[in-house]
């Protein structure tokens, strides 16, 4: 009985996909990628086989069929297509080929939503310049732009202006197949905290089970998340009522396996779909693990087993979060960090770490880079937003940008990236 884990950069790490191996042997499928490769041998030496992709599926297949496979599944977006196309193969539960779709493409997503009467969302989908006019007929302004198919914030930006916008669209369109034009929710102010939430689920063939909303910390321009923690700031009716959406979501999509991750925009008008996503969320691990010792990644590979597990809703009495410095939008070469011993030693921090060493080159770009990585727990909500400007606060970092040196406090890296 073995786990297969098809790998490449995710929502899990290494260490975290090795530790599966307390649930069943796991059946690492490497992708082609340079990531992949550099972190392969630690797969040999730790699991109980490995594969790469690069062999093509024929020999990947009977490999896996020698070790014994009886499970599969990903941590990472780019693999759902092929985790997918693998377990067909294998003849394994996981999302069809037809339910990834319309989890990676995200026009295909919102036409599905539309049609199933969830979240009428205007968007339209461009693979071409010159498509631009009829777009933003189809969709007004203000507007969001941003991959079909993507992670990460990648080249995702908001649009105010007809012709700015035709601007980005040439110039996204030169490294992007395809793009979609999408109407911009406008959140409702819910500051200290961000306006949008995720709603983290387990679907099995006895149904789907909703096991925490985790709130957010406040977006960086343009759409980069700072942080994120459990339980949510929201009250018993309105968390309630970005369940049920989700929920809805999940059933028009067509999910009947695994872990999703679906984001949520809090508008006056109430909730509305962002995204929903075919795997577990960004630093998931960490939070379960902090807040109720509990693995997330070990849920996955049970789910993958097909076990028939719900894990109960995790709502921690204690406020526990995380805090990510954005990266510089304009890239450079990170050289200094100033401030980690100051905040290590604040109440209430349970960790803090880089996640960016001094001396690494961090590309241009409006992915969301994270340079750091901050945990903690209080007693509230409050108290959680105070902390985090303390140690906000505290931080500051310095870049080497073409040879002039950049210095630039955490505040700066949030509101101005």
């Amino acid at each position: 009985m073995g786990i297969v884990v098809v790998y490449d950069q995710g929502s899990a790490s290494p260490r975290e996909v090795i530790g599966l191996e307390r649930t069943a042997p796991v059946l690492v499928a490497l992708a082609d990628s340079e990531h992949a490769r550099l972190v392969g041998p630690l797969f040999e030496e730790n699991c109980a086989g490995v594969v790469s992709l690069a062999e093509g599926d024929e020999a990947v297949v009977a490999r896996l069929r020698e070790y014994g496979a009886e499970g599969i599944l990903t941590f990472s977006e780019r693999m759902l297509a092929d985790t997918a196309r693998l377990a067909g193969l294998l003849g394994l539960p996981f999302h069809t080929p037809e339910t990834v779709r319309v989890l990676t493409d995200k026009a295909a997503q919102r036409r599905r939503l539309r049609e199933a009467g969830v979240d009428g969302v205007r968007s339209a989908l461009l693979t071409d310049a010159d498509g631009w006019p009829v777009a933003l007929a189809e969709v007004g302004l203000p507007a969001v732009v941003k991959p079909a198919r993507g992670e990460g914030s990648r080249n995702t930006v908001l649009v105010t202006d007809p012709d700015r916008g035709a601007a980005v669209v040439e110039e996204f369109l030169r490294d992007e197949p395809a793009l979609v034009v999408e109407e911009f929710l406008q959140g409702a102010d819910c500051a200290p905290f961000g306006d949008y939430v995720s709603v983290e689920s387990a679907v099995t063939r006895e149904g789907i089970c909703h096991f925490a909303v985790t709130g957010k910390l406040p977006l960086a321009p343009p759409f980069r998340e700072t942080g994120q923690f459990w339980p949510s700031h929201l009250a018993p009716g309105p968390e309630a009522e970005v369940v049920e959406l989700a929920d809805r979501a999940l059933r028009a999509l067509g999910v009947t396996h695994g872990l999703l991750h679906t984001e949520i925009k809090l508008t006056p008008e109430g909730p509305r779909l962002i995204e929903v996503n075919g795997r577990l969320g960004g630093n998931q691990t960490d939070l379960a693990r902090s807040s109720f010792d509990f693995d997330l990644v070990a849920l996955a590979g049970e789910l993958a087993l097909g076990r028939d597990v719900r894990p109960r809703p995790l709502r921690p009495e204690r406020v526990h979060f995380q805090y990510y410095t954005p990266a510089p939008t304009a890239g450079g070469r990170l050289t200094r960090v100033d401030g980690q011993a100051d905040v290590r030693a604040l109440p209430g921090v349970d960790s803090y770490r880089l996640s960016v060493r001094p001396g690494s080159e961090i590309p241009a770009g409006t992915s969301t880079t994270l340079l750091d990585l901050l945990c903690g727990s209080v007693a509230d909500h409050g108290a959680m937003a105070e902390l985090v400007d303390r140690a906000i606060a505290l931080l500051a970092f310095e870049f080497d940008v073409d040879g002039r040196s950049v210095p630039r406090t955490a505040r700066d890296l949030i509101d101005h990236p």
